[in-house]
């Protein structure tokens, strides 16, 4: 749950040179003319889409500046519709100070030479020919955006018919929603760090750098009050949903099912309380019962909350939380997950975790299993058991450098059949492109927690414009 939920808002403003306008009769509106086509092809993207025109002065550059500030725009789409000064584009960018894509988009895909050589006027020539400019001051703006130290990024195509094109900036918008996201939300954490897991311990202060957001330091024995105040009507009402939602083994007992049920009440209405848009928590405990029982009853609630964009990741892992609401805020799911095996006979890397998974991209319905012990934790309950959807997936891992960065590693591969572990787990056999004995060491080379996410689907363009978007290095191993 976000506390924002706003709508994207994109600036755009198109670019000219005034002294154009008296020269060329009827160039000024097809220029206009072409900013509305892209700003109608923006809105079509789901985004709300500041428009300020053409600006062709500095002063109005000026101007569009304090515009988009007061719009609170998340990005700028700067569409170069012929040569203009660079004057005329550093003083918006520089005040509105949020990301910037240039748009070098030409209205068709040639000049029609033959027309234009038979136009017999010099001047109609000049004119038509400038309708055609775009490239030609996207240098000059280079220039200035990079000794002013101002990121920028670049599309490059043609207005309409370009799949290629548009398909690109439709990924930036992507990108700048899932930012958007992250940017607003409250991420909470709940107990403490698995004790000697000494990869997962993570600066708080540094993801809200880079991310944004609110984390919110939350108490177990807050979900273990609430639980208290939980009726039997809605335990019973959560049952029945358990049993839609999962497929609930015959060996898993009606006081199982009730105490999770108990839990997973409890865990939406923490989540409501504290608008809590992901979670990471771990707890050990001593001496509390209620906060055994409500830890070792979390699986089931955690794995729902995980299934509608709420992701949860154990063991405290705070990085793989930021991980898993990054995958999922593309649409991709982000399921908590680490190396299992590795299968050299099929050429296949086994990977899985204990706790929540992501029942929203599970092949086939997830089942749930009994567990009299949960592996290196405490307690015993409830589990789930299930793969990712067969088919492609990409791996992400927020990772902390010894430089006191973040930057985001990545990779693609693919959800294969085959046998799998069924001990209670969610696990998967993935193939990759360069191979198991590669991919782990191109993996691991770069340091990462032993955690990551997986979702469906190649999204590593997307992630790629994000990291961009957020300052972020991203490497992707294959």
């Amino acid at each position: 749950m976000e506390a924002s939920d706003n709508q994207l808002k994109v600036g755009l403003f198109g670019i000219g040179l005034d002294t154009y306008w008296p020269q060329f009769p009827g160039l000024r509106d097809t220029l206009i003319g072409f900013t509305a086509q892209v700003a109608r092809q923006l809105e079509s993207c789901g985004v709300r889409v500041i428009n300020l025109g053409l600006i062709d002065t500095p002063e109005k550059s000026f101007t569009a500046g304090h515009e988009f500030r007061k719009a609170d725009v998340d990005l700028i789409f700067l569409y170069v519709t012929t040569y203009a000064l660079s004057s005329t584009v550093l003083p918006a960018v520089r005040r509105a100070k949020v990301p910037v894509i240039i748009l070098n988009l030409s209205p068709a895909p040639a000049i029609d030479y033959e027309h234009f050589n038979h136009l017999g006027d010099r001047t109609k020539m000049t004119g038509e020919w400038l309708a055609y400019c775009q490239a030609c001051p996207v240098p000059e703006i280079a220039n200035v955006f990079n000794r002013c130290r101002i990121p920028f990024f670049q599309v490059t195509g043609m207005l309409k018919n370009d799949p290629v094109a548009w398909d690109e900036i439709r990924e930036w918008i992507e990108a700048a929603r899932v930012a958007h996201v992250m940017e607003h939300n409250r991420l909470g954490v709940m107990g403490n760090y698995y004790g000697g897991m000494l990869d997962i311990y993570s600066d708080l202060t540094q993801q809200c750098a880079y991310f944004g957001g609110h984390i919110e330091i939350l108490e177990v024995e807050e979900l273990a009050a609430l639980r208290r105040d939980v009726g039997d009507v809605d335990v019973s009402r959560r049952v029945g949903e358990f049993k839609t939602s999962f497929d609930v083994q015959a060996d898993c007992s009606a006081e199982e099912l009730q105490r999770a049920a108990r839990t997973s009440v409890a865990l939406d209405r923490l989540v409501e309380m504290h608008r809590l848009g992901s979670l990471a928590y771990y707890h050990m405990g001593v001496g509390s019962p209620e906060n055994e029982d409500a830890i070792s009853s979390i699986i089931l609630g955690t794995s729902l909350l995980t299934s509608r964009g709420i992701p949860v990741a154990g063991e405290y892992e705070i990085k793989n939380a930021q991980a898993m609401k990054i995958m999922d805020s593309f649409g991709a799911g982000g399921s908590f997950t680490e190396y299992y095996a590795v299968d050299y006979k099929d050429d296949v890397v086994l990977m899985g975790h204990d706790g929540p998974g992501h029942i929203a991209i599970a092949e086939g319905k997830t089942k749930v299993r009994p567990l009299a012990v949960y592996h290196g934790k405490v307690g015993r309950g409830l589990s789930v058991e299930m793969s990712v959807k067969h088919g492609p997936v990409t791996l992400l891992s927020v990772v902390q450098t010894v430089d006191g960065k973040l930057k985001l590693l990545l990779a693609k591969g693919e959800s294969v059949p085959g046998p799998i572990l069924e001990i209670g787990n969610t696990n998967s056999r993935y193939r990759f492109s360069v191979g198991a004995r590669k991919f782990l060491n191109e993996w691991n080379v770069h340091g990462p927690a032993h955690h990551c996410a997986v979702g469906v689907g190649h999204i590593s363009s997307k992630l790629k414009k994000l990291g961009a978007l957020l300052g972020m290095e991203c490497v992707q191993v294959c």
